[in-house]
């Protein structure tokens, strides 16, 4: 099935009960191969196995979205960013290295609460980074610990080892969704003046920022089949924020509210306000086969879930009539008084 790893219709639920749950190990010990990272950068396959395996299980599988097979997902739909012609032909394998192992560490140790949620509770993390960044900042810090604590650069010189981890944060930090209108304003005004050039180092740390930022909010751009599982499972992992706020007396974030909020009424309002305009710039930059079918998806996705958010809601219009409608009688019934029983 790794043959398959570069198509955009990628079964990353099917390829992870093939791998028996290691779908982020395998998935990247692949593509570290086939890029040659391990023999460039003379990786000990020993300790990359073992950094990893680490990473997988530092990610919580009891949280329905922010678990191992995300990480696989994003990892994946990053190396169908990389191939793109524009990437493939000026990244150097350093950029690649970097963009492979942001996507597989990029929510490493997810708590399962957003931001707010850290904050308002007082959370030790959102004290220790300030209220600012602190999942991207956490998210960070812990893939740069598993990096020392499997010792899989000690053999790079001091000075490269910190560089790497210093543009490894900054990848992170380009994924804090509070941040996501200046990072696509400059996107847009690159674009818009035709100044990108990506022999120009700056230009291709950048360009790496927002591929990963597509490859995390990318399933709404898969085809429906996945695009749904993950709705739901991101959908349920709210909710369950939700329900924890509501049993603490704390208000209940709008998005988590199950009592006021669908699956169908996120998701649309998640694709026209975040993915779309994302999506439209990226393929701007990327004008390929792939962009255009992203694109696709995108539209009849966005248009499944109003077909679907329509029909319950004439269901339950229906419904509501139904019972604001009393029953007519029949003028030649007989009405039995209560307690009898008819013959």
């Amino acid at each position: 099935m790794l043959q398959k790893v570069g198509n955009w219709n990628f079964d990353i639920f099917l390829f992870d009960r093939l791998t028996n749950g290691n779908s982020l190990v395998n998935l990247t010990f692949h593509l570290f191969n086939t890029y040659g990272l391990i023999e460039l950068f003379q990786l000990d396959m020993v300790k990359l196995r073992r950094f990893l395996v680490m990473i997988q299980e530092d990610y919580h599988c009891q949280n329905p979205y922010h678990n191992a097979v995300h990480a696989a997902d994003v990892t994946q739909a990053m190396y169908c960013y990389l191939q793109e012609p524009k990437l493939a032909e000026t990244l150097t394998s350093c950029d690649i290295l970097l963009g492979l192992l942001a996507a597989a560490t990029h929510d490493l140790d997810h708590p399962g609460v957003n931001q707010p949620f850290l904050i308002k509770t007082d959370h030790y993390l959102a004290a220790l980074y300030k209220n600012s960044s602190v999942l991207e900042n956490y998210h960070w810090k812990s893939a740069v610990g598993l990096l020392r604590e499997s010792d899989l650069l000690s053999h790079l010189p001091t000075e490269d080892k910190l560089n790497m981890e210093e543009r490894l944060g900054s990848l992170f930090l380009a994924m804090d969704i509070s941040r996501q209108n200046d990072y696509l304003s400059e996107f847009r005004t690159h674009l818009d003046k035709g100044e990108l050039c990506l022999t120009n180092g700056g230009h291709r740390h950048f360009i790496l920022q927002m591929a990963l930022k597509c490859a995390d909010i990318c399933n709404p751009c898969r085809p429906w089949k996945l695009s749904k599982q993950w709705s739901e499972k991101v959908t349920e992992e709210f909710f369950h924020q939700g329900d924890i706020e509501r049993k603490h007396n704390l208000e209940v974030t709008p998005l988590c509210d199950r009592q006021s909020n669908s699956v169908a009424n996120i998701q649309i309002g998640f694709m026209a306000y975040v993915v779309e305009p994302l999506f439209v710039e990226w393929s701007r930059f990327s004008d390929t086969r792939l962009s255009m079918t992203m694109m696709s998806h995108l539209s009849l996705n966005k248009q499944g879930w109003k077909e679907g958010k329509d029909k319950q809601q004439a269901s339950s219009s229906r419904v509501s009539e139904e019972q604001r409608t009393p029953a007519t009688k029949d003028s030649n019934s007989k009405v039995l008084p209560q307690g009898s029983k008819g013959s």
